[in-house]
């Protein structure tokens, strides 16, 4: 069962290869206002590459807002490098490579391959299911969604409206209560 990350609290390490070289470690560089981390499936997923495209669409409206973005997944690194190409990535960083683990510890939901997808593409043995995340420079998560599945995804237009609101309102973090209920 994967973890439940709480809100102001700090969030896993994240410390991945990036398709076109170097790293992205969580924190070392972190955008101006927030990080947006979405953690997708892989190659194998059309569900995934038309979503990925509207992010890159998008990923200049995340820029002015001071929001750097990550496309991250468990598939290998060719595989990373062909989503990047799919999506002509220029906006969004795409990285591969993520550990299983990790993906736990993110509190990512895991499947099991099913074979070839409906776009002819094998699914890895294992994979990790999807995730959106706005982590503040601090390291601390303001915003999360997991799934089980790779339908009905937060829309990224959305978030766009809920960044704004944050920022203009000062808005906080909310879900981070643990005590009795």
């Amino acid at each position: 069962m994967p973890n439940a990350l709480l809100p102001r609290h700090p969030v896993p390490a994240l410390n991945v290869p990036l398709v076109n070289g170097g790293r992205f470690v969580l924190g070392a560089a972190p955008g101006e206002r927030f990080d947006l981390i979405v953690f997708y499936r892989g190659l194998h997923c059309p569900i995934c590459a038309k979503y990925l495209l509207e992010l890159e669409r998008l990923a200049p409206e995340f820029h002015a807002r001071g929001v750097q973005v990550l496309a991250v997944s468990s598939d290998e690194e060719a595989r990373g490098k062909d989503m990047s190409v799919k999506v002509n990535a220029s906006g969004v960083r795409f990285a591969y490579g993520l550990s299983l683990k990790s993906a736990r510890q993110w509190g990512l939901y895991i499947s099991a391959s099913r074979g070839k997808t409906s776009i002819g593409i094998e699914e890895p043995a294992l994979f990790s299911e999807p995730g959106v995340f706005l982590v503040r420079p601090d390291g601390t998560l303001y915003y999360g969604a997991v799934q089980t599945m790779p339908f009905a995804r937060p829309q990224f237009q959305d978030l766009l409206g809920a960044i704004d609101f944050a920022i203009s309102k000062d808005y906080p973090a909310r879900g981070e209560y643990t005590g009795e209920v």
